[in-house]
């Protein structure tokens, strides 16, 4: 897979950045003494049992200590763990030396996607969610699957090359992990904390991994893509966002048509709420309510704008009202109204953004 693991791999990664290929080293190192000592320690077992049998006449020694055997078996493991030690402490330590950062990237887990944030550099403020780009008629084997499937998004992370790029991580539902091992890149993002990480990518390219902690029902439909761009091509993406950012903004008092709104809620739902409540709006039955013909998407706006925006307590609905914009919520909210066999048959077929708006 471009990006991923290699059909068949069976080693590690030796990675685009120092750290991963400080880890493969390591990782070497660690399996050659550790076969080294089992060839050592059970060829002499073997030796022992097959020479020393009691058929052949021996007889088992008897002694209560020996000084040379005590001090043997004390000091070479120390100094097999001490040479051990030292190199994977030095490794540690620089995996977490986050200190003179060229770039700082806010990275927020979700169920289940990713949110990313510049924090300084040519993109500062620019944001946006990484959602799977999978189609779902390759998540349902109705359409042969790709290179890259389910590790995919429809927004990759963009860094430039040869900087060191600080990953600051938190999560906003459950514990998860940001993973990407041609960067040599493993942390958890635990809600309520700030954790941190870093990398330095060697080589442009587009680097693969995914959420590693086990996060709930979609967790394995949670990709990380990572692109590296040269410098002068990460500073024009980085003016290309910014002026998309600026040209998408919206007017949260502008009133929207029906078939508008309806038309970017398809869009939502499909990047944000099908993975819960499926396409057909039947949810799954015990675990996600169904939508279609549900009371509460065809009575008053107000208690399912309110639900969207905080979600629902004790359940598995998160809360978007640091996700998606007052347009976003307002339109996939029309277009759940006006789906399947709702058909805007309900109170308040129609939420403008303005309505959302007054309720955050």
């Amino acid at each position: 897979m471009p990006g991923g693991p290699a059909v068949n791999q069976l080693n590690l990664h030796t990675g685009v950045t120092p750290i991963a290929r400080e880890i493969y080293s390591l990782h070497w190192m660690m399996l050659v003494i550790c076969t080294l000592i089992f060839i050592g320690v059970f060829g002499v077992m073997l030796y022992s049992i097959i020479r020393h049998r009691k058929d052949k006449g021996h007889k088992a020694a008897k002694f209560e200590e020996h000084l040379g055997l005590e001090l043997t078996w004390t000091v070479i493991p120390f100094l097999i763990i001490v040479g051990m030690a030292i190199p994977a402490t030095r490794t540690v330590v620089a995996m977490k030396d986050t200190t003179s950062a060229d770039l700082t990237i806010k990275a927020t887990g979700y169920q289940w996607k990713w949110g990313y944030e510049y924090l300084d550099g040519p993109a500062t403020g620019v944001h946006f969610l990484s959602n799977l780009s999978t189609p779902q008629d390759q998540i349902e084997g109705k359409a042969p699957a790709s290179d890259t499937y389910l590790m995919e998004v429809d927004q990759p992370l963009v860094v430039p090359v040869n900087q060191k790029v600080r990953v600051v991580l938190t999560a906003a539902d459950v514990i998860h992990a940001w993973m990407v091992p041609e960067l040599g890149v493993k942390q958890d993002a635990i809600p309520g904390f700030l954790r941190d990480t870093w990398f330095r990518a060697e080589k442009p390219g587009v680097y693969r991994g995914q959420c590693a902690e086990l996060c709930g029902k979609n967790h394995a439909y949670m990709p990380i893509v990572v692109e590296v761009k040269s410098q002068e091509d990460y500073a024009q993406w980085a003016a290309q966002q910014k002026t998309a950012m600026a040209a998408a903004s919206e007017d949260p008092n502008k009133t929207w048509s029906k078939d508008e709104l309806a038309d970017k809620g398809k869009q939502v739902f499909a990047a944000n709420c099908v993975a819960c409540h499926q396409a057909n709006g039947e949810g799954i039955p015990g675990t996600f309510p169904a939508l279609n013909g549900d009371k509460f998407v065809l009575g008053p706006m107000k208690d399912q704008i309110l639900t969207v925006l905080n979600g629902h307590p004790g359940t598995a609905m998160a809360a978007f009202r640091d996700q998606l914009s007052d347009t976003q919520i307002a339109s996939v909210i029309t277009y759940t109204r006006n789906a399947w066999d709702n058909a805007g048959k309900g109170q308040d077929p129609v939420v403008q953004p303005s309505d959302v708006k007054a309720l955050r």
